[in-house]
């Protein structure tokens, strides 16, 4: 997904799909130990997936914060 669909999202549907990922990763991670997977290039792809969710996440934090000063 791009940084424009996830900033289109609920941050409650946002935290799900973060969370669903960090799954994902794991069982990928495990496919690794056992020799089954596949496309190694997947484990790049959703790392970065996760990072930007947790970029856009932050984001929309950061304006429900009251500003400092």
């Amino acid at each position: 997904m791009t940084a424009a669909e996830l900033r289109r999202l609920a941050p409650e549907e946002l935290e799900r799909r973060l969370a669903e990922a960090k799954r994902e990763l794991l069982d990928l991670r495990f496919q690794v130990v056992s020799g089954r997977l596949t496309n190694p290039m997947a484990i790049r792809h959703l790392r970065r997936d996760i990072a930007r969710m947790k970029t856009v996440y932050n984001e929309m934090r950061g304006r429900a914060l009251p500003a400092k000063g």
